[in-house]
């Protein structure tokens, strides 16, 4: 489970998720953060996700847990949906009004963005992402050209080009089961969600009051990651995401070690699991870096060493 995947590395450079010229496999920065993994213990790291994946940016495994099986991922699905509107370059200020097409009927999910509601495609992404307005996601997809079928489309091709083998969307909110993929194709979907400030800001948001209607209130919507709101963290990109096939879900892109790190966990039970165990992973690895400290000092202080 411990050890530097050079697959990896190759596949994140290129899929482009590392910048051109800089497949860090062997940078020294990459043998740096290396050295601290081998030195964990995972069997020191008790998660309740059924599956899970700690990969950094150079393409190190630092644990892994069936990271290569096709799970449904439930709002994760988002990020792609995101991915390809932007892609798109479609107007963020265009004025998208809710729609009867735009409930869901598969699960019967509620939504405060009445039939009627009215809100920038902007403020809908915000809300998928930060929030994950189903309803949002919908309307989002609706008015991709070629409709739910052409944002589809372009989520798969997507995935195709980004390398994530195992993957397959069905629908833009992720409210299908059919959506499906690996926790490794999630880490290369989130390494390449980086790479769009808007979505980076979106789903590092902790609020946002909108006015669907002119003659009401705002509405307030918070975002579904409750880490955002731990000074502990340090977050670039987050997305959770539930239906019952999936479990709870969460994929973040954080820093561990002042390494660039993506943490996934699907298929938790229970509302707060998936937080807990990243809560889990963050003092395992803050636990691992205070021991390597330790014995650097030791050994700085070990007689007979200075010559």
């Amino acid at each position: 489970m411990r050890s530097c995947s050079v697959v990896m590395a190759v596949l994140l450079c290129s899929s482009m998720l590392l910048p051109a010229g800089q497949c860090l496999a062997e940078s020294p920065s990459s043998k740096h953060a290396l050295r601290l993994w081998k030195q964990l213990d995972t069997g020191k790291l008790k998660l309740r996700s059924k599956t899970a994946l700690i990969v950094d940016r150079h393409g190190n495994s630092i644990y892994e847990r069936d990271a290569d099986k096709a799970v449904p991922i439930a709002s994760v699905t988002k990020l792609m949906t995101a991915m390809v509107i932007l892609d798109a370059k479609l107007p963020l200020d265009e004025k998208i009004e809710i729609v009867k097409a735009d409930r869901d009927l598969l699960r019967l999910t509620g939504s405060r963005l009445r039939v009627g509601a009215t809100l920038s495609r902007g403020d809908l992404l915000i809300l998928a992402l930060m929030s994950s307005e189903n309803r949002a996601a919908a309307a989002l997809g609706r008015t991709f050209p070629g409709g739910m079928d052409g944002i589809i489309e372009a989520m798969n091709r997507k995935a195709t080009e980004l390398g994530m083998r195992k993957s397959r969307f069905a629908d833009p909110a992720g409210l299908d089961a059919d959506n499906v993929a690996s926790a490794h194709d999630l880490a290369r979907l989130v390494f390449a969600a980086m790479q769009y400030p808007e979505i980076r800001a979106a789903t590092t948001r902790s609020k946002m009051d909108v006015r669907p209607w002119k003659k009401r209130g705002p509405l307030r919507y918070v975002n579904t990651n409750r880490l955002l709101r731990s000074s502990k963290w340090d977050i670039q990109v987050s997305k959770t995401g539930y239906i019952n096939e999936a479990g709870r879900c969460l994929v973040m892109h954080t820093e561990f070690d002042g390494t660039p790190t993506v943490l996934v966990l699907l298929n938790s039970f229970g509302k707060l699991t998936p937080f807990g165990d990243a809560n889990r992973v963050r003092k395992w690895i803050e636990a691992g870096v205070q021991e390597r400290g330790q014995r650097q000092a030791q050994s700085a202080s070990a007689p007979g060493l200075s010559g």
